[in-house]
């Protein structure tokens, strides 16, 4: 089950799981107990969703938590049921508990098992996917909103676990699916190997199209109010571009690539360039240390820095950020969360809005699950004065409903266009009553751009497999990673100029997008800007002098009402 995120995925499994425990074709239940695996952050989600669609006809048995002894026996009680009517027909499990508690799982048999963010299982090698795999179950469902994160043969593992063979083996999967079809997506293929890909993939769409299936939130725009998606590059301050230039040189990470193997230093040069993007703060440590890269970096900083207060006119997307929220305080009643794969970004926000005097929440893998409901309960309710909800990507970013903000910034780009999408999903949601503006923000000229492009490149192999798009425009080869390791100051955005983009004009936009053009389209199909009179958020043009470059900008579908 392949819905993107919103499209009532649970609703519509709680609704299969009570057909198949009360009813069937011979009039008596078709099965006895159901499993519903899940992340450990959603297993009282899903308790509380059963609660509220079925009421008190039925009792789940939900485990997040306990001794080894506890657990145990719970599940020895829940698999020994038997009958037409079990008093407790449905358990509810993180993946971690069944894992560790498999074998008892194993001992019997179960009527249905169904797997919430299934994405989980792409690699069928893992403990968990052989846990799973080894479950006697009649009936497999697979719940994923991102059925395809980065490549096809993880899309293979799961299909194949709902239903083995249909591909046959992954070796005959890889030569038969794989290899063709990238090799047809290359920007570099031939007229021949692009044919040979899309037959290929009509092929495979047409196998996988037996048990999967996908709706797009295209059909949930007309009953939710119109969301702005903002692509924002924002320069490097003085301060960053000098650091950036001086660790490309000292460090020489491009250098360490050899053949394309990713080593462990390479890795960690890649984090320091992120951290950098973020605010010099975050690797002002390493600069103290001499660490390599950073030797005599100290020097640049301001003299009497101290990372006690933050600066936001240290970084251009902190300083854009600072004038977003202002704007957004001083000109509306909207709240705002704030997104980032850091937790120590997440400490730099919360310094920056102590010192702007923001109310503010913050939820990260530190967490109690209990005390993460009160939190967005809480930040959910208009009248209460949390301007702000900061979140963890990891730790937040899936089925999370903070439908009381309709303004969210992602301060930092995912490898993972799913991890990004799971995040931006937290505030456009049923419920949501007012126009979303959604601000991605990304350092001009430098990884982060890098970023935005490979998951251009991933989404693009998502939406063509699994949403039957044959014209994705192939603009990026793989290419080598050295690219990562460069700095292009001399461009209002890298990524634009990639596009070699038809409809801009020394940089300005002389013909607007398709008219079928939306949020899901590819960005070279998005309104383009290089000033800030062609914006459609007052926020956003208020904020542009701070340090915005360029930005890419779509809306999800022609609403009903205007836009504030």
């Amino acid at each position: 089950m392949a819905d993107e995120m919103g499209l009532g995925k649970t609703l519509q499994c709680i609704t299969l799981m009570w057909t198949l425990l009360r009813q069937s074709p011979d009039a008596k239940p078709e099965i006895d107990k159901a499993i519903v695996v899940s992340p450990s952050s959603l297993v009282r989600n899903w308790y509380k969703e059963v609660g509220k669609w079925l009421g008190n006809r039925i009792q789940p048995l939900a485990i997040d938590g306990g001794s080894k002894e506890e657990i145990d026996k719970k599940l020895q009680q829940f698999m020994s049921q038997h009958g037409l009517r079990v008093p407790s027909p449905i358990l509810i499990i993180s993946y971690e508990t069944f894992r560790l508690h498999a074998s008892i799982l194993h001992k019997g048999q179960v009527g249905l098992v169904i797997c919430d963010e299934g994405h989980r299982l792409k690699n069928s090698d893992n403990q968990t996917y052989l846990a799973l795999n080894a479950m006697s179950a009649q009936r497999r469902v697979l719940i994923s909103g991102t059925p395809i994160q980065n490549d096809l043969l993880e899309y293979f593992s799961l299909v194949h676990f709902v239903n083995a063979g249909i591909l046959g083996t992954a070796q005959e999967f890889k030569k038969r699916f794989e290899v063709p079809i990238l090799k047809g997506r290359d920007a570099d293929a031939s007229d021949r190997d692009r044919q040979s890909g899309e037959e290929k993939l009509k092929e495979l769409i047409g196998i996988v199209n037996r048990c999967l299936i996908r709706r797009t939130s295209d059909i949930l725009s007309k009953y939710l109010p119109v969301k702005i998606e903002q692509v924002i590059c924002c320069r490097l301050t003085p301060l960053q571009t000098e650091l950036y230039k001086r660790f490309l040189r000292q460090a020489k990470p491009a250098e360490e690539l050899q053949q394309g193997k990713i080593s462990v230093s390479s890795l960690s040069s890649i984090t320091s360039l992120k951290k950098l993007c973020n605010h010099p703060a975050l690797i002002y440590d390493k600069c103290v240390e001499g660490e390599e890269g950073f030797e005599g970096a100290l020097e640049l900083f301001p003299p009497g820095y101290s990372t006690k207060a933050v600066e936001p006119q240290l970084s251009g997307k902190m300083l854009v950020l600072d004038y977003i929220l202002a704007m957004t305080r001083s000109t509306t009643n909207d709240k705002v969360v704030l997104v980032s794969n850091y937790t120590q970004t997440l400490d730099l926000f919360e310094k920056l809005c102590r010192s702007r005097k923001y109310l503010y929440v913050r939820l990260d893998g530190t967490m109690s699950i209990k005390k993460r409901a009160k939190i967005v309960e809480r930040f959910n309710v208009p009248s209460n004065p949390e301007f702000i909800f900061m979140l963890s990507s990891k730790a937040g970013g899936c089925g999370l409903n903070l439908i009381g903000a309709n303004r969210l910034v992602m301060f930092d780009p995912d490898w993972n266009p799913a991890n990004d999408e799971q995040a931006m999903a937290r505030v456009w949601r049923d419920g949501q009553q007012k126009t979303c503006y959604i601000y991605r923000l990304l350092s001009t000229g430098t990884i982060e751009e890098k970023i935005l492009q490979r998951q251009a490149h991933k989404k693009a192999l998502s939406s063509c497999v699994v949403d039957e798009e044959q014209d994705v425009e192939r603009h990026f080869s793989l290419g080598e990673l050295k690219e990562l390791f460069s700095l292009t100051e001399d461009t209002t955005s890298d990524t634009h100029a990639r596009f070699r983009c038809q409809r801009c004009v020394n940089g300005r936009q002389v013909r607007p997008p398709p008219e079928d053009s939306d949020c899901t389209s590819n960005l070279s199909q998005w309104h383009h800007c290089s000033d800030k009179r062609g914006l459609r958020d007052a926020v956003l043009q208020a904020s542009w002098d701070a340090a915005v470059t360029f930005v890419f900008h779509q809306r999800s579908h022609e609403g009903q009402r205007g836009i504030v």
